[in-house]
């Protein structure tokens, strides 16, 4: 059933809030209008595309990164607290996957964890001890990684648990040691 143009762009709103990684293509999906469409009431409504609300919540959830560059952060944090918790953005793209079947590497999934495990210390230099990790399925090509990292335990090593989501599956869990310099305790 098709919603008036009034409800789509109220239901939009309440979407974008709630999901703010959704992409153009799945809002057109779910309220079945062209992608077009949905950027017609997005600019309507002053609901920036992706990588701008991307940006837009770095911005506004972000120490600054102390052990790493920030390119050296494997996806976008979109948040980051020192010594509680970060969450970066990682879309699966043809050069994270293998070419015969659309499946992700897993080092890529790694690499995003590992990174923003790194990257929630509040040290100078932080390096990783131990890894503990499970895939729980495939991610595909195209699909939107998110991952959570939390800090559960702080000393000399930091325990660093990292979820990996697409929408509101887990496909990727780690937990994390993660060495702190002495000049950093």
């Amino acid at each position: 059933m098709r919603l008036s143009k009034k409800e789509r762009q109220q239901q939009l709103l309440k979407a974008v809030e709630i999901e703010p990684f959704l992409t153009d293509e799945e809002m057109a999906r779910r309220y079945h209008v062209s992608i077009q469409t949905i950027r017609l009431d997005r600019m309507e409504l002053g609901i920036p595309e992706l990588r701008g609300r991307i940006k837009d919540m770095a911005e506004k959830n972000f120490d600054h990164v102390r052990s790493l560059y920030p390119e050296e952060v494997i996806g976008e944090v979109t948040e980051l607290t020192l010594d509680v918790g970060a969450t970066s953005f990682l879309e699966i793209r043809d050069e994270h996957v293998f070419a015969r079947n659309g499946i992700a590497r897993g080092h890529h999934l790694f690499a995003q964890a590992n990174s923003l495990a790194i990257a929630v210390v509040d040290a100078e230099t932080a390096l990783t001890a131990t890894a503990s990790l499970r895939f729980v399925r495939p991610v595909q090509l195209g699909e939107k990684c998110i991952a959570k990292a939390r800090v559960t335990q702080k000393s000399s090593r930091t325990q660093v648990d990292v979820n990996t989501l697409v929408g509101n599956e887990l496909v990727f869990q780690a937990v994390f040691d993660v060495y702190r310099a002495k000049e950093d305790e």
